[in-house]
């Protein structure tokens, strides 16, 4: 069965790319209904849906609407709530971008505690797809896959040039560790040496040393970590929330190398197209 939040609560903060402060206020609706953001800012107030469908190219994040009314950083929020099998709610934002907050999903989990969670109404739910052979996305030496598994477990791993982070490989099994302790702390990252270039793109316009780990070539700037391998861990949330687009995650386990929020989305989009 899934949930809603008790009560509606709200959150501010800055978003990584715009710089923009923004406002998010996570309402509960009925059974039904579906995950959903509202761009309370804009006329009309337009609704994007939390859906496959919706998904708009966007570098470093994932970016969801249609020309005019778009919300984009919605990874981290949104893997929270499908982690907490939250299947119904309204977001209201004030802006073009879901905050970053602490960079990692710990804000969000810790919020929505303070308001609690209820279950939905008694219909039937929606059953996961389950993964009955294999699915692959690839580019180049990056990869992101779908194998049949009795279980939904997660595997990543990471290849950097950067001393700190290098090779990393993490499995995650939902039913074996807490997502709140293993998977939401874990915070973004960068590097010193690409700053300027995303910056000059427009990117990163509000990352900062207090919302994203950064290095350089030999070290952190601002440690500690909270986990050993966190880059690693944090490419797993990220993974997780572009999966939540699919309303719920299939049993499967799921393996990545290298891979983006393209490529998770596309994953994505080869389960929708060969199980509905």
């Amino acid at each position: 069965m899934g949930h809603t939040i008790k009560a509606p609560l709200t959150v501010q903060g800055v978003g990584l790319h715009s710089g923009v402060e923004t406002t998010v206020t996570l309402c509960p609706v009925a059974a039904g209904k579906g995950r959903y953001f509202q761009r309370v800012d804009l006329p009309k107030k337009p609704i994007i849906p939390a859906d496959l469908t919706w998904v708009r190219e966007a570098m470093l994040s994932t970016e969801l609407g249609e020309p005019g009314a778009t919300v984009r950083t919605v990874e981290h929020l949104l893997a929270t709530l499908v982690a907490l099998d939250i299947g119904d709610l309204r977001i209201e934002v004030n802006g073009p971008e879901v905050p970053l907050l602490d960079g990692s999903a710990l804000s969000w989990l810790t919020a929505i505690a303070k308001v609690g969670t209820r279950p939905r109404s008694k219909k039937s739910q929606d059953q996961p797809i389950v993964i009955t052979a294999p699915l692959t996305c690839q580019l180049e030496d990056a990869f992101v896959a779908a194998f049949p598994c009795a279980t939904t477990r997660f595997s990543y791993g990471v290849d950097y040039p950067y001393l700190p982070i290098g090779k990393q490989w993490y499995t995650w099994e939902p039913d074996q560790e807490n997502f709140a302790t293993a998977i939401a702390p874990a915070r973004t990252f960068g590097f010193a040496d690409q700053i300027e270039k995303l910056r000059q793109a427009g990117l990163i316009k509000g990352g900062s040393l207090e919302n994203a780990l950064v290095c350089d070539k030999e070290k952190w700037l601002n440690p500690p970590l909270r986990f050993p391998d966190e880059p690693v861990r944090h490419k797993l949330l990220d993974l997780l929330g572009d999966l939540s687009l699919l309303g719920k995650i299939p049993q499967a386990h799921f393996v990545a190398y290298k891979a983006s929020h393209k490529l998770h989305t596309q994953l994505a989009q080869k389960i929708v197209d060969t199980y509905r």
